[in-house]
């Protein structure tokens, strides 16, 4: 583990001056993310509801802003940052992997449950 912490965030475009000033602006960028997402949650707007890759456009922006959500916590709150390489892509990568693949399950069982109940045809009890 590195000595000091990093005071910076976005790869270094801000710089703090100290740790308090740091946990601050990462909760100040994670609470506008988080404004954000209850925005376009009530809102809804049209233009976001087009279908992309199974999904609406909408959904897809809310499971991205929540993995950057994550990745900020991890980076900065568990100290990813000041750990070794190696751990750093072992955590990242099983992540990864991980929301991939429950991605794959929302859109597959999504799509099957949401075409028994389009065909009125049930073929097995839920």
């Amino acid at each position: 583990m590195a000595d000091a912490h990093k005071l910076e965030i976005f790869k270094g475009l801000i710089k703090f001056k100290s740790n308090t000033q740091k946990i601050w602006g990462v909760l100040i960028l994670l609470s506008i993310i988080t404004a954000v997402e209850v925005v376009l949650g009530i809102y809804k707007p049209d233009a976001l509801m087009t279908s992309v890759l199974g999904m609406k456009l909408l959904n897809w922006i809310f499971i991205i802003l929540t993995i950057v959500k994550a990745y900020y916590i991890t980076w900065d709150f568990m100290h990813m940052r000041d750990e070794a390489p190696g751990l750093r892509r072992a955590v990242v990568w099983t992540a990864i992997f991980l929301i991939c693949y429950l991605v794959f399950i929302l859109l597959v069982e999504g799509g099957y449950v949401e075409s028994v109940y389009a065909s009125g045809y049930i073929k097995r009890d839920f």
